[in-house]
């Protein structure tokens, strides 16, 4: 039997997007990874998302709490959504159940 590969708490819940290599596309990213890659110096050149994210994290807070705020309420507004759909699936189903019976009965 083949044993799994063990995770660590702090790759359980890590977005494999941080460990992407950011590539120079544009204008912004190439002043960002050169910031980034000037201001870490990383051993192979090379920065990540996470690199970007670490920095943005010491130096412009602001922004990052802006976008984990818009996202944490966007994804609570989608669960409430979520909630309802269900609610309303579980209603009709129950509905459908019920009148199957009585027209059964009939």
């Amino acid at each position: 039997m083949e044993q799994a590969e063990a995770v660590t708490a702090k790759e359980v819940g890590k977005n494999p997007t941080l460990d992407e290599i950011v590539e120079p596309e544009n204008d912004l990213k190439n002043w960002l990874v050169e910031y980034v890659g000037e201001k870490l110096n990383p051993e192979n050149n090379e920065v990540t998302v996470e690199m970007i994210v670490e920095v943005l994290s010491e130096e412009f807070p602001e922004f990052l709490m802006v976008v984990a705020e818009e996202n944490w309420i966007r994804g609570y507004h989608q669960a409430l959504s979520d909630v309802e759909t269900g609610r309303l699936a579980q209603m009709q189903e129950e509905s459908e159940k019920a009148k199957a019976e009585q027209d059964e009965q009939d």
